[in-house]
């Protein structure tokens, strides 16, 4: 199977009034075409900003070094032009907030043919025609008149709707979705994530899902990456992560996720304490802190990542000891 994305020591900073700010450290992860992979993690674990880099979309008091490879091409020194290439066409993204994503005074059906004209070179008339028939394809019903309508005058799950159709409108090889049933209700979000897996079947495309809802992703992914301070601490196969989580962060993740049984908990379980802030850097586990079974050693250690083959332990005090 081919590699849709290869990434190898990707370090995202932000420089702000004279201070380094660390948001994605030494992060590397692969993406096999057709794959859908997980990332998941708390607020401010560096999810989104890892995805950021790779589509070129940092703001200007960022840097990034590594490598971001897509289909062989280095998107992290690509220039302008040949980014522009790859985004919206092979590469394309689903943004968190579809309301800030899509331009507001500008009509559904132009900002949806504008991607055809601008990568596929079709007349503006061709491609408002695809562009309904997209709509259509997501189960956007009244799409003619969908078409016609500013997004403000669209339902949240139905501008979600939207930003799919956008994304798949030139077959990419591979979508990032983040956070893409932010602020839906549990009805809708069922139904966008039903939506995402027919659109990965009918189009072959990998998939990379970011989530800070691992109960939301578990059913859904291949493989799940969980993030914590920037760093990836525990990448497996969807189901051996579930059933056997191997670092305390990823079994405390588990314990959160809400379940409906006979008897309803008295209170929601929660992770205890705060995520480090991203200024903040350990030379050991940055969990160490919250963790139920850390020791000292932890805090001048780092645990070692337990990846796709591999059997050594996520850190120190695996689960299991």
């Amino acid at each position: 199977m081919s590699t849709a994305l290869e990434v190898a020591d990707l370090c995202v900073s932000f420089t702000q009034r004279r201070a380094r700010i660390d948001a994605v450290r030494e992060v590397s992860l692969s993406i096999a075409q057709g794959e859908c992979v997980a990332i998941v993690g708390e607020s401010g674990s560096g999810k989104t900003q890892l995805f950021m880099a790779a589509m070129g979309l940092l703001p200007r008091n960022a840097s990034a070094e590594g490598s971001v490879l897509f289909q062989g091409v280095e998107l992290l020194r690509a220039n302008r032009a040949a980014l522009n290439r790859v985004r919206g066409s092979k590469l394309a993204m689903i943004f968190q907030d579809p309301m800030s994503a899509l331009t507001p005074h500008l009509k559904v059906g132009t900002q949806l043919a504008e991607v055809l004209v601008r990568h596929a070179g079709i007349s503006w008339r061709d491609a408002w025609h695809a562009a309904t028939r997209m709509l259509e394809r997501v189960h956007i019903g009244e799409e003619r008149r969908r078409m016609q309508q500013y997004p403000h005058e669209l339902s949240g799950g139905l501008r979600q709707r939207v930003m799919i159709a956008m994304s798949l409108l030139c077959a990419p090889s591979l979508v990032i979705a983040d956070e893409p049933t932010a602020s839906l209700d549990v009805t809708v979000q069922a139904q966008i994530m039903e939506l995402l897996r027919s659109m990965r079947s009918e189009f072959g495309m990998a998939l990379a899902l970011i989530s800070h809802d691992l109960g939301l992703v578990g059913g859904f992914a291949d493989h799940i990456l969980v993030m914590y301070a920037g760093r990836i601490i525990e990448s497996r196969p969807a189901g051996h992560l579930l059933d056997e989580p191997r670092h305390p962060y990823t079994a405390e993740l588990i314990r959160c996720i809400p379940r409906v049984s006979g008897t309803l908990p008295s209170r929601m379980a929660t992770l205890p304490g705060q995520p480090p802030r991203p200024q903040e850097s350990s030379p050991g586990c940055a969990f160490a802190p919250r963790c139920p079974r850390a020791a000292p050693r932890c805090r001048t250690e780092r645990p070692v990542l337990l990846t796709r083959g591999a059997g050594a332990a996520a850190c120190h005090f695996p689960l299991d000891s």
